[in-house]
């Protein structure tokens, strides 16, 4: 494996994202158990679209404008319910000691279906991941396989770093009902400009 790919794939991970806002989210909200379970699902969320690569799927979305535009914005609207939720006081973001937080399958079934609805998913499998096969190989599919293996490893760690490091804080927080007030308001808009982010992407 080469150390391009594991260089090209780290920063593709931790590249501020929407699976990113999520893990953090889950980490201010549910602490450190709503982080690793959301950092699961978005690491759960890459395998329809691996799969979608091996059977071709993915190469009809990165060919057909009308199936990547029906994706991208399906995913918008998402991505823009998630920002109106993120602003209310007893949203995901909600943080009181005393409120029952999300729970793990919620959390994972969230994360889950915001990567299904991620356009840049497939073609990532399709014109990132092949570069790292040999053209001749005789076993691609298992290449395909362990390379795919290593980046949703990758995903899982470093989102589950990004929302431990949140639920860290969350002690803190609860004290600081203003602070979180502006919390909200922030990941709101990150969703939002996620959600200009991919209205603005292409084939």
């Amino acid at each position: 494996m080469s150390p391009e790919f594991l260089l090209t794939t780290l920063i593709v991970v931790a590249s501020p994202g929407t699976g990113v806002v999520v893990t953090l989210a889950a980490g201010l909200s549910s602490g450190w158990r709503g982080a690793l379970a959301a950092a699961f699902g978005c690491t759960l969320g890459i395998i329809p679209h691996m799969i979608a690569a091996i059977t071709g799927l993915a190469t009809l979305l990165h060919t057909s404008p009308l199936a990547f535009e029906i994706v991208k914005y399906a995913g918008i609207s998402y991505l823009l319910w998630m920002a109106w939720t993120s602003l209310k006081a007893d949203g995901p973001l909600q943080i009181d000691e005393n409120a029952r937080s999300p729970g793990a399958l919620r959390l994972i079934v969230n994360a889950v279906a915001l990567n299904l609805l991620n356009p840049k998913l497939p073609l990532f499998f399709v014109a990132f991941l092949p570069q790292f096969i040999a053209p001749d190989s005789a076993d691609a599919l298992s290449q395909l396989l362990q390379l795919s293996g290593v980046f949703m490893a990758m995903t899982f760690v470093i989102f589950a770093i990004y929302g431990v490091f949140a639920a860290s804080l969350r002690q803190k927080l609860v004290q600081q009902p203003s602070i979180m007030r502006w919390l909200r308001r922030g990941f709101a808009a990150a969703f939002v400009g996620l959600g200009a982010k991919l209205a603005g992407s292409s084939l």
